[in-house]
């Protein structure tokens, strides 16, 4: 009667874990016997896109506050230096060069850094 019972307690384990990763999400497949089974989807490496529009947001405007305390004959010889450094150093020289925005958002800030 104990091992009824504890076969009973495993089966009812693995059924509620199979209906919480099928609560977030499933595919059905029709096995060779006709009959229809609902798996649980496979879920990904997802990294959310209002994330990812934030980070750069938040870069492109640090860009532009070092670009406008620093000012840009300075930032330009830091980047010539990083261009002459090792291949992920070349990398972060081409990340950080300057764009219009940035190159916008620093003539806004410039008066304020440098008073």
């Amino acid at each position: 009667m104990v091992d009824a019972r504890q076969q009973f307690g495993t089966r009812v384990k693995s059924l509620e874990s199979k209906n919480v990763k099928l609560a977030r999400g499933y595919y059905t497949t029709i096995r060779a016997d006709g009959l229809v089974v609902a798996r649980p989807a496979r879920r990904g490496l997802r990294v959310p896109t209002k994330l990812l529009v934030a980070l750069v947001v938040l870069f492109v405007c640090f860009k532009g506050f070092v670009l406008a305390a620093i000012g840009p004959t300075a930032y330009d010889s830091r980047l010539d230096s990083l261009a002459q450094g090792t291949v992920i150093e070349q990398a972060g020289a081409w990340v950080l060069q300057v764009d219009p925005v940035t190159q916008t958002l620093a003539r806004k800030l410039g008066p304020i850094f440098r008073g």
